[in-house]
């Protein structure tokens, strides 16, 4: 069928004035509804991938429109060099519902946030009197921790990294899940921090093993460093609780948020424990749009939400309809090794047979109604919104199966 000539115009201008560091589907959506959006020409798509686990309560939602709407006509921002109540309410509620959390700060996106964690670390190792070459800090190979140059090198992945040399120093990687490895890491007594995600995201939905994460807190008490949690993709209720730490029994030094905690508003977020919630004081960073009032009513709202049972529960169900609707495919396609991760966090491993076809997986998905994410060329990511329904979950795996048909058939 011939594209709508307005679409082909709006996609040509896209390639024309946007730095083309993405590689956009060729369809321009319009509206969204729950787990459902439309493209400008009337097509409806299940969407499996919120936004890259953005948008927690799917579009649109009601209590976020109304939050952001109220808000809308009252304040839009103001700096960080007054007050507001939405931030301040929020940071209360973050730091309440973290359980471990003294203070906040507020910024814009997961990668703020993790910036915002790398300058809390080297500042509290400075304020403990330790030279700067023992402020290194261990991530982990696999990993993601955002775009700006310190959390791109934080990020131990070196396609994120190329061609973006000098990288800053200081950074040192292990390999997930190896607990040997990250004992010689630190054995030298230079690290301040280890920084890691429960679950990492984009380095393939790999959650972290059972007792890893207790082993990493014991060595980080051991040899004097910090932990540092992103849960920027798996927390606030992804992993089936509200911080993914909380199924592992540890206590961070660090959380950074982002992503779901605005449900489609950008906003980020540092939780700091009490041996660094003082490190940084007047002037020791800063940010002009972060925490501002119409992101944090929008946040206020989507945390009410994602913290409550209803939502667990219907995390912990529609994982185990995405799990069994998989198995159902797989028995009969048999496409995937392995699927792994929590909650509603899933990632979906293609045999070796279908290696490296993840980003055509997710052309033909498109062409069948349904958005779906890759984590990596030989990992179908599954990240859809917490609250999405039982016929919506049905209708994608559905979708999803008619996709994978093709490919065979291709």
């Amino acid at each position: 069928m011939a594209r709508d000539a307005s679409v082909e115009a709006l996609l040509a201008l896209g390639r024309d004035v946007l730095l083309p560091v993405y590689r956009q589907r060729e369809m321009i959506l319009e509206r969204g509804q729950g787990a459902r959006v439309w493209d400008s020409e009337g097509r409806d798509y299940v969407d499996f991938g919120a936004g890259i686990a953005v948008c927690s309560l799917g579009h649109c939602n009601p209590e976020l429109t109304a939050a952001l709407i109220e808000q809308a006509g009252k304040l839009w921002h103001t700096s960080n060099v007054f007050f507001s109540e939405p931030p301040l309410r929020l940071a209360q509620e973050l730091v309440t519902a973290s359980r471990f959390a003294e203070r906040a700060f507020l910024c814009n996106s997961g990668a703020e946030a993790n910036e915002a964690a790398i300058k809390l670390v080297r500042k509290w190792a400075s304020v403990q009197g330790r030279a700067p070459d023992r402020r290194v800090i261990v991530t982990c190979r696999g990993s993601f921790h955002g775009r700006t140059l310190a959390t791109v090198t934080a990020t131990a992945q070196p396609t994120y990294q190329e061609g973006y040399a000098p990288l800053p120093g200081g950074f040192r990687y292990v390999d997930f899940n190896d607990i040997a490895q990250l004992e010689a890491a630190m054995a030298g007594g230079d690290v301040a921090a280890v920084m890691l995600e429960p679950v990492q995201g984009e380095g393939g939905v790999m959650p972290a093993e059972s007792g890893y994460l207790r082993e990493v807190r014991a060595l980080c008490d051991r040899f004097g460093a910090l932990l540092v949690l992103d849960e920027i993709q798996c927390g606030m209720g992804r992993s089936g609780a509200l911080f993914a730490h909380w199924q592992d029994d540890v206590v961070p030094d660090i959380v950074t948020l982002a992503k779901a905690l605005g449900g489609g508003f950008p906003i980020g977020a540092l939780l700091a424990g009490p041996k660094v919630a003082q490190a940084m004081q007047f002037g020791a960073h800063g940010t002009t749009f972060g925490g501002n009032p119409l992101a944090a009513a929008v946040a206020r709202a989507a945390l009410r939400r994602l913290a409550s049972d209803e939502i667990a529960a219907n995390v912990r169900r529609q994982s185990q309809a995405i799990r069994h609707g998989l198995a159902a495919i797989n028995d009969e396609l048999a496409v995937f090794d392995e699927v792994r991760g929590r909650g509603l966090m899933l990632g979906a491993v293609l045999k070796p047979a279908c290696a490296g076809r993840a980003g055509e997986i997710l052309d033909l998905a498109a062409a069948h109604g349904l958005l779906l994410l890759q984590a990596g060329p030989d990992v179908l990511r599954f990240v859809p919104a917490l609250n999405i329904g039982d016929a919506d979950v049905a209708e994608g795996l559905a979708r999803l199966r008619k996709a994978l048909e093709a490919l065979r058939a291709g």
